[in-house]
């Protein structure tokens, strides 16, 4: 029986990477967001509750499918670990089930790739997320949303935090195509090597 104010143990946990308030929303840096959202709905898991200085929701996938929680942090990208490594813990997942999702502008608009652990590429929510689980060795999500022709830090901040570029309908489709990507993990259709 499940306790009043306690996380059930989950198989997977999705972890979408962005930062809270109405700025940020629907621009580069906060499609971890936009994708943890739209598992959200398509899982069918409810609107998400305030935990783990997050936003959280969970519920098995149809299918029977795992059951699985996904975690949008509220603490600003840079502190994503602060919220992920207390709910990984209380949660009870491995490390190995634990899916970040996240923005990468080495790729380009468009670009969905997955991988098992690895460096960071100077991602501060990933290195907070190292920080918080005290290890690199989850799976990520790469989102590709480009680079702009800058290599200044206040230019390519300004890109990342500012409204996307690209038509609505290609960023859905985006979102849309990082989801199954997630979905492919947490179903083992990609063992991630």
């Amino acid at each position: 029986m499940r306790l009043p104010g306690r996380a059930a143990p989950v198989d997977w946990l999705v972890v979408g990477l962005g930062n809270p308030g109405t700025q940020y929303a629907r621009t580069p840096h906060n499609v971890g967001f936009q994708v943890a959202e739209a598992l959200i709905e398509r899982w069918g898991l409810g609107k998400p509750k305030k935990t783990f200085a997050g936003l959280y929701a969970d519920g098995r996938i149809a299918g029977p499918g795992p059951r699985v929680g996904v975690l949008l942090p509220q603490t600003y990208m840079n502190e994503s670990g602060r919220s992920a490594g207390p709910a990984r813990g209380a949660l009870k997942v491995d490390l190995d089930h634990v899916v970040a999702v996240h923005d990468e502008i080495d790729l380009k608009f468009g670009d969905v790739r997955t991988r098992l652990g690895g460096g960071l590429a100077g991602h501060n929510g990933l290195k907070s997320l190292k920080a918080g689980f005290g290890s690199p060795e989850f799976a990520r999500v790469r989102v590709g949303v480009s680079r702009p022709d800058s290599t200044d830090p206040d230019v390519v901040a300004a890109y990342v935090l500012g409204r996307w570029r690209q038509p609505a309908a290609e960023v859905a489709d985006l979102v849309d195509r990082a989801a199954d990507a997630v979905e492919r993990i947490v179903d083992g259709r990609d063992p991630l090597g």
